[in-house]
């Protein structure tokens, strides 16, 4: 699943009854991709599409993840925390070693700015 799948599913899952057009600006790619993105989705089987008649008097789909697509939805989440709290640490560390390099330096300026 690449990402633009796995946020149209975080998408779907907080509005299923989101257009293709919606998603399409909200995620800030063409409707043609959007499209793409649905069929790929259903073909998986993370998503069904339902027929609903929405408030402008046409016919529009409301996309529901299945189970299969909820599952595949906390598994992608769980391992996008992972990967970002591994991230996270070694930045922080690399912060530290950084903080900890700017006081020696600091501390050697000041040093030799107190013997001349």
């Amino acid at each position: 699943m690449d990402e633009y799948q796995f946020k149209t599913l975080c998408e779907l899952a907080r509005d299923n009854t989101l257009s293709q057009r919606d998603l399409s600006k909200k995620m800030g790619l063409s409707l043609g991709r959007i499209n793409y993105i649905i069929g790929a989705l259903i073909d998986k089987g993370l998503i069904k599409a339902e027929r609903f008649r929405n408030s402008r008097k046409k016919l529009g789909y409301m996309y529901i993840l299945t189970p299969d697509g909820v599952n595949e939805k906390f598994r992608q989440t769980n391992a996008f925390i992972r990967r970002k709290t591994v991230e996270y640490e070694e930045l922080r560390q690399e912060i530290e070693v950084l903080k900890r390099e700017d006081e020696l330096m600091r501390r050697r300026i000041y040093a030799v700015g107190e013997g001349e």
